[in-house]
């Protein structure tokens, strides 16, 4: 019974979160506000994992149970004559999403520029041109995904490479699935090393945690390159046996890119470095290094416009394809799903936490069970449940960990998605993409492969970086 009871806290490690603490804060963990509110994100939760099916957007129904789920808290404090503590705490949660929101919008707008001016497409008809055979593409795609989910995100970094290998290996099923898998391992294992290449990294350098043995910077992240290789390498080099030898026909037109597509490229990555220095010279939010950066390229758009002649205007208009560049259009095209579920997510588990279920959980995660085992099982965890919440409850819970066991958690939940094609964006956009090759069983055949990769990569972190332990 009490190994049943450690596995039912561990499952619901995503609602363990919390808000703000104080003296008059209530217990609600066995009311009937808590127990309500624990099933509405239940629900919700439900909701958000059968969107393939019911065609709902993941936003809505975690938006409406956050609302719901507040407003239970609010009124019972109300009812007991408690006021403004609801109201500082959820303030607080508000405002870590506020950043998380507007980074995002940055680094969204700047990705759908490059779209926008064919950086993506130009490099995936390089790719096709250059005759590689499948094992040859089955490299150059994973590694390309690794690296360049880096600075991308690893969504992005997936689709723009599963058309490389969907274009390649029309009518070769086998080279398609085994493809689709290395993208989407690389894709994750490449965005855990980086603050930039995943949202859960991303929270993490946010939080500007100070563990017990240091601090967590940008740098730190580095930590975690050769772990995160080793993920990607390992059940690679398992699949390229598996690869079929032949190659695929040639062909493919060459796509060149808009005028200023390199100048918008240099300007991420200036941004990028603005959003670093922010944090770590002047001890400013990174968001405002990014929202600085975007004020760049707001000036950039204006310099494409008033240089662009009329005349060109006129016939791109006709065509359908602005010369200049509207900066508003790209800030439209950002996932504002996407960005409505993290506000969804982040207020849900935000609220749960403050009802006080926190206090039930860390005992036995991340003391009875040692915090390496609780960071090695987020990452089981991350498989199953979208590692947002999985990552913003450890974040909140705050347990006093040191730098490599934060490293680890990163890494866990960051990597752990892999494991199954539904446990990260990157496989659940590859399988609507590759529909009917790419499938939830077709990655689940080779998920004792990608668990291999998964505990060599933790192996590696523990070996490698023990002086930060």
């Amino acid at each position: 019974m009490k190994r049943l009871g450690l596995l039912m806290a561990l499952l619901f490690l995503p609602l363990m979160a919390i808000a703000a603490e104080g003296a008059e804060k209530l217990d609600l963990t066995n009311s009937w506000v808590g127990i309500a509110s624990v099933a509405l994100f239940f629900i919700a939760y439900l909701a958000v994992m059968a969107e393939e099916f019911t065609l709902l957007r993941k936003s809505k129904p975690v938006m409406l149970a956050a609302g719901i789920i507040w407003g239970l808290i609010a009124w019972y404090y109300q009812a007991h004559d408690v006021p403004h503590v609801v109201e500082t705490a959820l303030r607080h949660n508000l405002e870590e999403y506020a950043e998380l929101m507007l980074f995002l919008i940055v680094a969204m707008t700047y990705i759908n520029a490059m779209e926008e001016r064919k950086v993506f497409e130009a490099l995936r008809s390089w790719l096709i041109r250059k005759g590689f055979g499948y094992r040859t593409l089955f490299w150059v795609t994973g590694w390309i995904a690794f690296f360049l989910s880096g600075l991308a995100d690893n969504l992005t970094t997936a689709l723009l490479m599963g058309a490389v290998v969907m274009a390649v290996g029309h009518g070769n099923k086998r080279f398609v699935v085994l493809g689709c898998i290395n993208l989407v391992v690389a894709a994750n294992a490449g965005g855990a090393f980086s603050p930039f290449g995943d949202i859960t990294t991303l929270m993490v350098w946010q939080k500007s945690i100070v563990a017990s043995n240091g601090a967590i910077g940008f740098w730190t992240f580095f930590y975690l390159f050769i772990p995160a290789m080793v993920n990607f390498i390992v059940p690679a080099a398992i699949m390229h046996f598996f690869v079929p030898t032949g190659k695929p026909e040639g062909g493919s037109e060459m796509v060149g890119m808009k005028r200023g597509a390199l100048p918008i490229v240099a300007l991420f990555l200036l941004t990028i470095a603005l959003a670093v220095s922010f944090h770590s010279r002047l001890g400013l939010p990174p968001v405002i290094g990014m929202l600085t950066g975007m004020g760049v390229l707001k000036f950039y758009a204006f310099y494409l416009r008033i240089t662009t002649s009329g005349r060109a205007q006129a016939h791109a208009a006709q065509i359908g394809s602005p010369v200049a560049f509207d900066i508003y259009r790209e800030v439209a095209r950002s996932e504002w799903d996407t960005l409505f579920f993290f506000y969804g997510v982040v207020m849900c588990v935000g609220g749960l936490g403050f009802i006080g279920y926190l206090g039930l959980i860390s005992q036995i995660i991340y003391v009875d069970w040692g915090a390496t085992n609780a960071n090695i099982a987020v990452g089981v965890i991350s498989a199953v449940v979208d590692n947002i919440p999985v990552m913003f409850a450890v974040l909140t819970m705050q347990p006093d960990m040191s730098v490599g066991q934060w490293l680890l958690v990163t890494l866990t939940a960051g990597v752990g998605g892999s494991l199954l094609s539904i446990g990260s964006a990157a496989g659940v956009a590859l399988m609507g993409q590759a529909r009917g090759a790419y499938t939830f069983f077709g990655h689940l055949k080779w998920a004792p492969v990608i668990a291999l990769g998964y505990a060599a990569s933790i192996g590696a972190h523990m070996v490698l970086n023990r002086a930060v332990f």
